[in-house]
């Protein structure tokens, strides 16, 4: 069974950095596309990155590009969020999400961790 554990989120100001990790386990993920997602509230949860474990190919949504780098540590099996030049509108909860490369849609979803980013 997939699990995915997500740790990092804090309380930032404005123009600072945080880094998310998501320590996956459960199976082996190299047909894997994990993604970075948030949802802040009253509002609708959105794609920010995504990153095929095998082969690094990464997206990254308009929103957070140039800003938000996703990476990933196989042998640590974990996926990493690089958040720089944060906003007080990125304050959300961010959730780590991962699906196999033929699938659309994510099936495994972690805790997800709180991000506040005061001004």
């Amino acid at each position: 069974q997939v699990q995915l554990v997500e740790s990092g989120g804090g309380l930032v100001q404005a123009g600072g950095s945080l880094r998310l990790s998501c320590a996956a386990s459960g199976r082996t993920f190299s047909t894997y596309v994990m993604g970075w997602f948030r949802q802040a509230p009253g509002k609708e949860r959105e794609i920010l990155a995504s990153i095929i474990w095998s082969g690094g190919t990464t997206y990254y949504a308009d929103s957070v590009k140039g800003r938000f780098t996703i990476s990933r540590d196989n042998p640590k099996n974990t996926v990493y969020l690089h958040m720089n030049s944060l906003k007080p509108e990125d304050t959300a909860v961010y959730y780590c999400a991962a699906r196999r490369l033929t699938n659309t849609k994510y099936p495994y979803w972690g805790q997800g961790t709180q991000v506040t980013v005061s001004s």
